[in-house]
Order: structure tokens, then sequence, then C-alpha cells
């Protein structure tokens, strides 16, 4: 399918390391500069899911997460599942032996031209604390799957925002079944 919006000639507003701002026509996003991307973990373990949650800046307020991170920000040509594992040992301290590709998936398709490869992680071994590198302060979860929801719930109560992409662990539950 084509738009003829696309006709319209790329404008950079703004661009940054990790963002640039662009605008088509009438259309301004987000997107990532330098072939950067971006994997999102779905980290299982012994029917427990690994879960972050860390102060998210945009938001003001820390937000509950599976394990994330970017591909390609720091080494030029990074395979995604290398990076994604890299991304799950940083960020939890869990380093998977198994780690498969899910699909690739949009973020925020009306803001950004952001997409994500969902990645299933399994076999893991803990390996060490997590946390994240020196810009993050990342709490790690390990819940067990049938609790997700009352977690969910629990956090939220605590003031904790939660990030969309929850949304493929609580379906069930959301949907009444």
């Amino acid at each position: 399918m084509t738009d003829p919006r696309m006709d319209a000639p790329l404008e950079t507003m703004a661009e940054g390391r990790f963002l640039a701002l662009r605008k088509r026509g009438t259309w301004e996003y987000a997107d990532r500069p330098r072939d950067i991307r971006a994997a999102v973990i779905l980290a299982i373990d012994d029917d427990h899911i690994l879960l972050v949650e860390q102060f998210r800046v945009p938001l003001g307020a820390p937000c509950l997460e599976m394990p994330a991170g970017l591909i390609g920000d720091e080494t030029e040509g990074e395979a995604v599942l290398d990076g994604a594992a890299r991304e799950l040992e940083e960020e939890t301290g869990y380093r998977p032996s198994r780690i498969e590709a899910l699909g690739e998936f949009c973020s925020s398709p009306g803001m950004t031209s952001e997409r994500f490869t969902l990645v299933r992680a399994s076999g893991l071994m803990k390996v060490g604390e997590g946390g994240g590198d020196s810009d993050e302060q990342i709490s790690v979860h390990r819940v067990k799957l049938s609790e997700v929801p009352a977690f969910v719930a629990e956090r939220r109560a605590a003031g904790v925002v939660m990030d969309a992409k929850l949304l493929l662990l609580l379906g069930g539950s959301i949907l009444g079944f």
C-alpha cells in the first residue's frame, strides 16, 4: 500500500545520539538514527518471568517492563539475538542458553518508526546481579506466571507505570479467560 504522504520530502527537525525528530508533510515522528534497533525479551524460567522496573525520565516515574534494550547502539552491525542476550544479562543478571526471535513489532506506530524484535529467552542461568549499566538503576522481579496480574496490580497501586508490552502477559486476565 502506498500513501501519497510518502511523496513529501523528509525533514530532520532535530537529531541526538539515540533519537531523531522527523517530519514528512504534516506528520511528525521520532526515529532511531544509525540503524539502531530494539529487542524486547520474554524471559521465562521455571514457570516464572523476569520483569524489570526502572525510573523513566519521560514518564517521571518508575516503569514495570519486560527486559529490553537497544541493538547496534554501541556496536555497529550487532546481531539482534546477540544484543538481546547481552541486554538480558546486563539488566537481569541472567544468561540464556537459548534465544529465539518471535517476530518484529511496532512500539507506537503513530508516534515513532521504531520497531522491536520480540525474543524468547530460555534455559536461564543466574550469572550476576543485573541492574543495568551505570546510567540505570534497574530492579529485577522474578514473578510466577500465574501471579503476574496480581503483581502488576500491586506495583500499579504503588505508583509504578506499566509498559504496554505487559499486555502480552495480561491478555487472558484482561479478556476474562
